[in-house]
């Protein structure tokens, strides 16, 4: 599996740490930045990850920023690509079980970091259900 992971200055941290649990599972990760917690805006590093996935470049990708809204708002504007905004493992499930969510977006600011590392194992590793759920997304690239 291949990752894309952006973030601005403030989840540069978590970022940071999301890699280095990803690259111990021998998962491959893309760091497209930032690479400080110098302000920045995030609007350039979410749309290089999520162009990527919905390119076919990435599997999936993982954005973070304070509260995670924005980074999710900028990866959706992307045709292709389903950003789920995250606060929990069941949200997470949900995100890939009903709406085939390629990318994850997550808020340094709004969770601690143990749930942030449990959400992004969930991401990773469900299965999206099919099914019912397929006509939905085919409506969204409507």
């Amino acid at each position: 599996m291949k990752i894309a992971i952006g973030s601005d200055h403030a989840g540069f941290t978590y970022k940071r740490e999301i890699i280095a649990q990803l690259r111990a599972k021998d998962i491959t990760v893309i760091d497209v930045g930032t690479d400080s917690e110098a302000p920045v805006s995030y609007v350039p590093f979410i749309r290089e990850v999520a162009e990527g996935v919905a390119a076919g470049t990435y599997d999936r990708g993982i954005v973070l920023g304070g509260s995670g809204n924005g980074e999710a708002m900028a990866a959706n504007r992307i045709k292709g690509v389903r950003c789920a905004l995250c606060w929990s493992v069941e949200t997470a499930k949900l995100g890939r079980q009903h709406n085939d969510a390629n990318v994850l977006s997550l808020g340094e600011r709004v969770i601690d970091l143990r749930t942030a590392i449990a959400i992004v194992d969930a991401f990773l590793t469900t299965d999206f259900e099919g099914g019912r759920h397929v006509e939905r997304i085919r409506e969204l690239d409507e």
